[in-house]
C-alpha cells in the first residue's frame, strides 16, 4: 500500500488505490530554494514583479476530471495562513500553466478555469510579502487532481472555501515549496 512518495524535488501523494506518481515542476521556482523576485508582491513595502510562475505537472491518477492549483503560506501571522493563489476547474487535458497566467482577468488561463479570491482580496495571483523581519516563510505550490470536472467556485469565493471544496474532491496532490523572507 502506497500512501506517499518522494521524488527528487517533488512531494507526491496518492490514495492507496492510486499507484501512479503525480509530480509538480516549475521552471521558475526551485523546490527547496528561495522564491525569485518575480514571484514577490509589489505593494505593502515589497518590490517584486508579482508574476505567477509557470507550473507543469504529470502522472495524474486515473479518474482525474480536472485540476486545481494553489499557493499557500502557512507561516503568515494570521492564525490561518495566507492564500496567494487559487485556480480551479482546469480541464483534465491541461498539464501546465504558463508564467503570468495568474494575472487578474488573465486570458492565459484555460477556458473554464476560475481564479478564487486570494487573501489580498483579488481574484488572481498575489506574490510573497511576509512581514519585515520575520523568518523566511514557506510558499507551497500545489496541484490537485480532482474527481469532478467543476467546483462551484467564483471570483468571489475565498481561498479557504475553495480549499475546502478542493479537498472534498481530491484524488491526489503534488507540491513544491520555496521560501522567502524580508530582512
Amino acid at each position: 500500500m502506497r500512501i506517499a512518495a518522494l521524488t527528487v524535488g517533488v512531494l507526491s501523494f496518492a490514495t492507496p488505490a492510486l499507484a501512479g506518481q503525480f509530480t509538480l515542476f516549475s521552471p521558475d521556482v526551485a523546490d527547496g530554494g528561495t522564491l525569485p523576485m518575480k514571484q514577490v508582491y509589489n505593494q505593502f513595502g515589497c518590490t517584486g514583479d508579482d508574476i505567477s510562475p509557470a507550473l507543469e505537472w504529470s502522472g495524474a491518477p486515473a479518474g482525474t476530471k480536472s485540476f486545481a492549483v494553489t499557493v499557500f503560506d502557512p507561516d503568515a501571522p494570521t492564525g490561518s495562513g495566507w492564500w496567494h493563489w487559487v485556480v480551479v476547474n482546469i480541464p483534465s487535458y491541461i498539464h501546465s500553466l504558463r508564467t503570468g497566467a495568474g494575472a487578474v482577468k488573465s486570458d492565459a488561463l484555460p477556458k473554464g478555469a476560475v481564479q478564487a479570491r486570494d487573501d489580498y482580496g483579488v481574484s488572481g495571483f498575489g506574490g510573497a510579502c511576509p512581514p519585515k523581519g520575520d523568518k523566511p516563510h514557506h510558499y507551497i505550490f500545489t496541484v490537485y487532481a480532482l474527481k469532478v470536472a467543476h467546483l462551484p467556485v467564483t471570483a468571489m469565493t475565498t481561498g479557504a472555501m475553495a480549499s475546502y471544496l478542493i479537498h472534498g474532491d481530491m484524488l491526489a496532490k503534488a507540491s513544491i515549496t520555496a521560501t522567502y523572507g524580508r530582512p
